[in-house]
This record gives structure tokens, C-alpha cells and sequence, in this order.
């Protein structure tokens, strides 16, 4: 559903977002997440983890191509 940039950046993101909140419980370094977005058809959805999780993305050609942003 995305690309592998676009997952990253939206990991960042998230990462920004939690730190953000100053939770006491949260770990000093990076924060471990996963996200399940589902798209607008059953076969669209996405799984996105914290970057230091994915060292190695495995790349999908068509959400690759979708990416407007090189």
C-alpha cells in the first residue's frame, strides 16, 4: 500500500508523535510500534513498524510505482 520511503517517513512520524507525549513508561530510545492500516479494497493494507525493526524492507514493485515522490 505504500512505499518503502513513504513507510519510513510515516514511521518517523509516529515515533515524533509518542515521544512527544513525555509518558513516563516509554523506553529512552527507540520506541517499538506496529501499525495496521487497511486500504479501501481487503487485498490494500500495510504494516509499518518502527524503522530500527525493518532493517532489510522488502520492496513491492506496484506500491513502489504508486509513489509519486522519488
Amino acid at each position: 500500500m505504500f512505499s518503502v520511503r513513504q513507510k519510513r517517513e510515516i514511521a518517523e512520524k509516529v515515533q515524533s508523535i509518542l515521544r512527544e507525549t513525555g509518558h513516563p513508561e516509554l523506553p529512552a530510545g527507540e520506541i517499538e510500534f506496529r501499525l495496521e492500516v487497511h486500504g479501501a479494497e481487503p487485498w490494500s493494507w500495510a504494516d509499518i513498524r518502527n524503522n530500527g525493526a525493518v532493517t532489510s524492507p522488502g520492496v513491492n514493485p506496484h506500491n513502489e510505482a504508486q509513489d509519486s515522490r522519488p
